[in-house]
């Protein structure tokens, strides 16, 4: 089985993001960069199906600048095969990169793909749902469990109800979700040995894809901040302001 993970270049998780002055988007230069979490869990899996005998080539594809390879050296030092690096400078919608993954799908062939089911700079949760529909493949999102099998996969799905589990025949696209495990840290022989692991160079244009953008951002703004809490004497005062203020009962 040949596992193809879609990873993607963000800003650190860690780091309090902030919007330009002029509004037109988050500020990322001199700002730290890394691996969107889910991302990370989708190589995670991809590197824990392949230890337990179920997958023989696991290939990290990206889309971005120059410095995306990073991110892609990363998934090759947790243990990924090799990468492929989508060179692309301006910001790509999810059917752009839907389109640019589905593109890479016909070329590699591969019998699953896994790939965050959101990233943390956009929150979109589209980019997995659209590469299934273009494809014309099955797809489980929100995975918090996979187990592949003899030509399908078996995905149990965090849903508003609970859990709900579905069996899909490869080839098939999963999202991951949170607690679907714990990724790895690379080690210090493994990251040295990623330096080595080839990336294929790509440009949207080598793959015919049209990725120009369909949506115009007219405005960026940080969020209101949150006005200062008080403190009440009794629940008599609570009950006065919920009705006088709130004027929720």
């Amino acid at each position: 089985m040949k596992i193809l993970v879609a990873v993607k270049r963000v800003i650190d998780a860690n780091v309090k993001a902030r919007v330009r002055s002029d509004k037109t988007g988050v500020e990322t230069a001199n700002v730290k960069m890394a691996m969107n979490p889910f991302c990370e869990i989708a190589v995670e899996e991809a590197l824990r199906i392949k230890e337990r005998g179920q997958a023989t080539e696991i290939v990290v594809v990206s889309a971005g600048p120059q410095a995306t390879q990073e991110t892609i050296r990363q998934a090759l030092a947790m243990g990924a095969d090799r990468g492929i690096h989508i060179a692309h400078d301006q910001p790509l919608e999810p059917l752009a990169v839907a389109k640019l993954l589905t593109a890479v799908a016909k070329r590699e062939t591969p019998d699953l793909i896994i790939l965050g089911k959101q990233a943390i700079d956009d929150d979109c949760n589209q980019t997995g749902q659209m590469l299934a529909a273009l494809l014309g493949w099955p797809q489980g999102t929100f995975a918090s469990k996979v187990e592949p099998g003899e030509g399908e996969v078996t995905v149990t799905r965090e849903v508003d109800g609970g859990l709900e589990t579905v069996a899909l025949k490869l080839p098939a696209v999963v999202t991951t979700d949170l607690r679907l495990n714990e990724p790895r840290y690379a080690s210090l022989p493994n990251i040295m040995k990623a330096k080595k692991k080839p990336i294929d160079a790509l440009t949207p244009a080598a793959l015919e894809v049209d990725v120009a953008p369909r949506l115009t951002v007219l405005k960026v703004e940080e969020p209101p901040k949150r006005k200062a809490g008080v403190k009440l004497a009794d629940a008599s005062e609570l009950v006065a302001r919920l009705k006088s203020e709130a004027g929720v009962i």
